[in-house]
Parts: structure tokens; C-alpha cells; sequence
């Protein structure tokens, strides 16, 4: 085999591996700190992201749709919008709730507009679904999963209650799922003992 197509291959394969890697990874993520907890009622907590226009950019608008996806239609559901005004003067989470109704959502909704980091967005939910049988994170695999990491730092009492969110799709930003996966393990270095743990 020439030199040429043997290094295309070795390439494609190496590439072939990494997104199936970034994909397993993914999948765990989504897969972890999280029960079969049942009940009438469920919460489902978006985390908002750096958002520096008025309206929802694409990863808002991703975790918006991932959101309405997580809600179950037989239980009494609420979605909960995260985010202060971290790159504009508007909060995330009006900017995430208006994407919501674009989308044709009218169910019932609760804005936190205060918090600006994950562990403040933890806290500041906290208190709008503590009544909730079911609590559904939703972000980005890693990120979803390092707040349900900060839910048992601040809340363990709840932990029971964590469902999984619909953040993880095969397929779903494939391109980036392994510069996802790299940052992913980056973002969780700071609880990987609380994972440990569980």
C-alpha cells in the first residue's frame, strides 16, 4: 500500500475512533448521578450559557429544544430558565424563555435571572424545584452532570430525585462531540471525587 492512502487511512480510523470515544463519553455523562425516581411532578432546569445578543445563540437554542424534549407529557412538568446577564444586559434566562415560546411552548415556566456561574445556578434553583418529584438538569452532557455534582455538594437530600435529561442524542453534534468530550473532561476535573463517590 503506498504511503499516501495508508496515512488517509490511519487518519480516518484515529478520526473514526475519537468521535466514538467522544460519543461513549457522552452517553456516560448523560448517564450518571442520575436515578429512576418517579412521581407525579417533574422539574426540568436549563442552564443557560454565555448569550452576547438579545436573542438565544445556537447553543442556547440547542439546550432550549433539549429542555422541552426532557419534559415528560404524563407528569405535571415545569421548565426552569437559568442565567443572569453574563455577556449582555439581558439575562439568560429571558433570552432562553423566549426561544421557549418560539418554539410554541406555553407551559408553565420559572425564570432565575441572577446566577452567573454553575454552582450559583444550582443554588438559585434549588429552592424553585425542591418539591418536585422528579429534578432534570439540562445542558451539555458534562455540564448538566457538574451541576447534579453541585446538587450533591449543596443538596445531597435530593439527590434521589435527579432524573435523566434528553441532552444526549447519538449522532448530535457529531463534529464537535470530540472537542466537546476534551472540554468535558476539563470542565468535571473539579468534582471528579464527588463522582467517585457515587
Amino acid at each position: 500500500m503506498r504511503s499516501g492512502p495508508l496515512v488517509a487511512l490511519v487518519g480516518l480510523s484515529g478520526l473514526a475512533a475519537a468521535l466514538v470515544w467522544s460519543e461513549w463519553l457522552n452517553r456516560r455523562w448523560s448517564r450518571t448521578l442520575v436515578g429512576d425516581a418517579a412521581g407525579p411532578t417533574q422539574a426540568v432546569v436549563v442552564l443557560g450559557f454565555r448569550n452576547r445578543g438579545p436573542e438565544a445563540n445556537v447553543v442556547n437554542r440547542w439546550r432550549v429544544r433539549a429542555g422541552l424534549r426532557s419534559l415528560d407529557p404524563a407528569a405535571r412538568t415545569r421548565l426552569v430558565l437559568c442565567g443572569g446577564p453574563t455577556a449582555s444586559a439581558r439575562p439568560e434566562a429571558r433570552i432562553l424563555a423566549d426561544h421557549a415560546a418560539t418554539l410554541g411552548y406555553d407551559g408553565p415556566v420559572v425564570l432565575e435571572e441572577e446566577s452567573r456561574t454553575t454552582w450559583e445556578n444550582v443554588a438559585r434553583a434549588l429552592p424553585l424545584v425542591e418539591d418536585a418529584d422528579r429534578i432534570t438538569f439540562v445542558s451539555q452532557p458534562a455540564h448538566a452532570l457538574k451541576a447534579r455534582a453541585y446538587v450533591a455538594r449543596q443538596r445531597p437530600d435530593l439527590v434521589g430525585r435527579l432524573t435523566r435529561g434528553a441532552d444526549h442524542r447519538w449522532g448530535e453534534w457529531l463534529p464537535l462531540k470530540p472537542v466537546l468530550a476534551a472540554y468535558g473532561l476539563w470542565t468535571l476535573r473539579g468534582v471528579r471525587p464527588d463522582l467517585r463517590r457515587r
